[in-house]
């Protein structure tokens, strides 16, 4: 028998006690030159008001064969976007994790596991262009193939209230993206904002989402 005194699950945020699924519709093409339109249909749930953080701004995202694409609409800022290209981390902007195995009970990344940044400025010359790069997720068994330049893209809007960011992973740039045969992905992100805070998607700052695969939500790629 146990010594172990039980879990106070009062002590817990309240989006430790579930697990998430999420379904995410298509778009084809996903990706094109025209701008992204996503509209209200392809937001993401926010399940942060269960813990009582407010909402950043609002995520939205798309599926199709040639990748997955996001857009991020943050509104009511009074400061422009921190972003910065060799601070990636610690920027203004989305951050994304994503398993193509959808593992959802293993604590370290595997190779199928993908850590991708897109800020909506920060970049050129004069930092004023979109950034998007890799980042390496902590304590990986193994890492994801590194991402060649310009293989993932951003686009953005500026305005003096906020911000429309438009991001794309091509399906080169996700090892083992097969919406077929596996229609289900390991996902959460992090929308960080220095002047409005944090919002994260399946669980708060208070997990090791940026390494654990298990802090993730499930993505269930749906036709459209």
């Amino acid at each position: 028998m146990s010594d172990a005194e039980p879990i106070d699950v009062s002590l817990l945020p309240p989006r430790q006690l579930f697990r998430f699924a999420v379904d995410v519709r298509r778009l084809e093409p996903v990706w094109s030159a025209a701008p992204l339109a996503l509209d209200a249909s392809y937001a993401l749930p926010y399940f942060g008001t269960l813990d009582g953080r407010p909402a950043v701004g609002e995520v939205r995202m798309a599926w199709g064969t040639a990748g997955l694409a996001w857009q991020v609409i943050v509104e009511g800022k009074t400061q422009a976007p921190w972003c910065r290209e060799s601070r990636l981390d610690e920027s203004d902007g989305l951050q994304v994790w994503i398993d193509t195995r959808a593992t959802l009970n293993v604590h370290r990344a595997s190779r199928f596991c993908h850590r991708f940044v897109f800020l909506p400025a920060g970049g050129g010359s004069g930092g004023a262009q979109p950034v998007a790069d890799q980042l390496l997720i902590n304590r990986a068994r193994e890492n994801a193939r590194p991402v060649r330049p310009r293989e993932l893209q951003a686009r953005a809007k500026i305005s003096s209230s906020g911000y429309t960011l438009s991001a794309f992973a091509p399906a080169d740039a996700l090892g083992g993206y097969d919406p077929v045969q596996q229609p289900r992905l390991g996902f959460t992100y992090a929308l960080l904002d220095r002047q409005r805070g944090q919002q994260t998607l399946a669980t708060g700052p208070e997990t090791p989402y940026e390494e654990d695969p298990s802090c993730w939500a499930e993505l269930r790629l749906v036709e459209g």
